[in-house]
């Protein structure tokens, strides 16, 4: 599952728009401009990302959490590694985006 969230990511970049860091993630996902939420299990303390998929589930937001915040970081273009990526625009992705929340 992991696989196809870094590519939703990015296609995303490529073609849309997605948007970095926890803080940043929480204010999109509130305003209902996520359109897909990415989150990294293995950051520590947990709390830092425990409340987005209980956010994205209020909200409607598809959400998936991969294992690696370096893997999430490369795949939203970043040289550092992530705690969170949000999807505003999904470009290509939307059908990718679809897949994933039916399985």
């Amino acid at each position: 599952m992991s696989e196809k969230v870094y590519e939703i990511i990015e296609v995303a970049k490529a073609t849309g728009k997605v948007r970095k860091g926890t803080n940043e993630v929480t204010k999109l996902i509130e305003k209902g401009q996520a359109k897909f939420v990415a989150y990294a299990a293995d950051i520590t303390p947990k709390e830092i990302v425990m409340h987005l998929p209980l956010l994205c589930k209020e909200k409607g937001v598809p959400c998936a959490e991969v294992a690696s915040k370096e893997e999430l970081g490369a795949a939203a273009g970043m040289s550092v590694s992530t705690a969170s990526v949000a999807v505003m625009n999904e470009g290509e992705a939307k059908q990718l985006i679809a897949d994933l929340a039916t399985e």
